[in-house]
């Protein structure tokens, strides 16, 4: 019984008493004893390393839920990497210097095939400390049983035992580590490929379910995609400043602007404040139905960002259609603008700014020349006498609604051509 005692009190060694004064020929002898009995026990645990596999098994699944997963779901791979670290760890023991490099390997590979499983890396390293435990426990009762004696001697070798489990604790970790931050760079660069792609309009259909579930958004539904430029965007804490606040929304920094692919479900109206930030530049497409066609809404959303005003704001496409036809196809804006509003050239750049600015005011009270003439503090008669000359000199009737529709989307095409 007291053999017993003495034994269980070297499972696992607490603090040294301070070692009397000894020559070096007397520590010597002592440390060439101590291996010759850890050589004996671990040859002994080598070549009963089945049945220590099968006990460090059977300890992780009792103690670790993790473990007890990892068993039910391939009990034979869980078992043969249990073999390999504990036949690399009894063999460093026997061999440090040879057998060094491939315990590290193994270790290695151990950290970073979890971590690629997801098991957590405290279950990991209880398992390395619990095989740890396990050697340990098996040198002190194969010495016990064999040579009761030297028991004490095993005293002098603790150290190198446990530094050894600390070391490939500490390697394990770092494999493990290392890996997971790997696989989040590649979780992390496989959205932005996907989300790119979706904005290109170059996703396959095949990609579509991955993209869903990558970007967490349905893959059937109604999208607009906000397109942004300036202040605090995505790449930023601020990102949510350009939007209502709790819309569900997918960032995106692209090279020109930021996009936002955003679920919606009855209107685009709500989710962007027409307000922003001082020079932050808001474009919001029209709605599109399901993640296939976030490509087409992002070159609507494109548009709508072209229209807004250089000192910020918001501007959704649904409300400025006819700017943003012209917006589309600038080279036809272009031909639409100088062949109604050329005529106006002949007149003093000063005058035509007049008639041109008359214009846009008259068409924005809706046709009335009194609201007009309030905006642009003059005389209603100056108003009409204003737009007369503008139609004498173009040949255009602003009381005929064909030639009203071209001056309109000329007087557009205009103001965008001249930012």
């Amino acid at each position: 019984m007291r053999h017993a005692v003495r034994t269980r009190t070297l499972l696992r060694p607490g603090p040294m008493p301070a070692p009397r004064r000894r020559t070096p020929r007397v520590r010597s002898l002592i440390d060439a004893d101590a291996l010759r009995v850890l050589h004996r026990a671990a040859r002994v645990l080598l070549d009963d390393l089945p049945q220590l596999t099968d006990r460090l098994v059977a300890a992780l699944q009792e103690q670790e839920p993790a473990y007890r997963t990892a068993v039910d779901g391939d009990a034979a791979a869980t078992w043969q990497e249990v073999h390999r670290s504990l036949r690399h760890s009894i063999t460093s023991l026997l061999d440090p210097r040879g057998a060094r490099d491939a315990a590290r390997r193994c270790s290695w590979k151990i950290g970073a095939t979890r971590a690629e499983q997801g098991l957590p890396l405290d279950a990991l390293l209880h398992a390395f400390r619990l095989g740890g435990s396990l050697v340990w426990q098996g040198l002190v009762d194969e010495t016990s049983r064999t040579a009761p004696e030297d028991v004490r001697l095993l005293v002098h070798v603790a150290s190198d035992v446990w530094d050894f489990v600390d070391e490939h604790c500490t390697l394990v970790a770092d494999a493990y580590r290392q890996t997971e931050r790997q696989l989040a760079w590649r979780r992390e660069n496989r959205v932005r490929l996907l989300a790119a792609a979706l904005l290109d309009g170059t996703s396959r259909i095949a990609d579509l379910p991955e993209a869903a579930q990558a970007l967490d958004l349905p893959e059937r539904g109604r999208y607009v995609v906000v397109a942004a430029v300036g202040g605090r965007l995505a790449g930023c804490p601020g990102a949510q400043a350009v939007l209502s606040p709790g819309v569900r929304v997918h960032w995106h920094t692209g090279v020109d602007a930021d996009y936002g692919i955003v679920p919606v479900e009855d209107g685009e109206e709500s989710i962007v404040p027409d307000e922003q930030a001082p020079g932050t530049r808001v474009g919001v497409s029209s709605a599109v139905d399901g993640l296939a066609a976030v490509g087409q809404a992002r070159r609507l959303a494109d548009t709508a960002l072209s229209l807004c005003p250089g000192s910020g704001g918001t501007v959704r496409l649904t409300e400025h259609l006819p700017a943003a036809l012209v917006a589309s196809s600038p080279e036809l804006g272009t031909a639409l603008a100088e062949r109604l509003l050329g005529p106006l050239d002949r007149l003093e750049p000063a005058d035509a700014e007049v008639l041109l600015d008359t214009l846009a005011t008259w068409l924005a009270c809706d046709g009335s020349a009194q609201r007009a003439s309030r905006r642009l503090y003059c005389h209603r008669n100056t108003v009409l006498n204003r737009l007369r000359r503008f139609e004498q000199l173009t040949g255009r009737s602003l009381s005929r609604p064909s030639d009203l529709v071209e001056v309109s989307l000329a007087l557009t095409a205009h103001a965008l051509l001249r930012r």
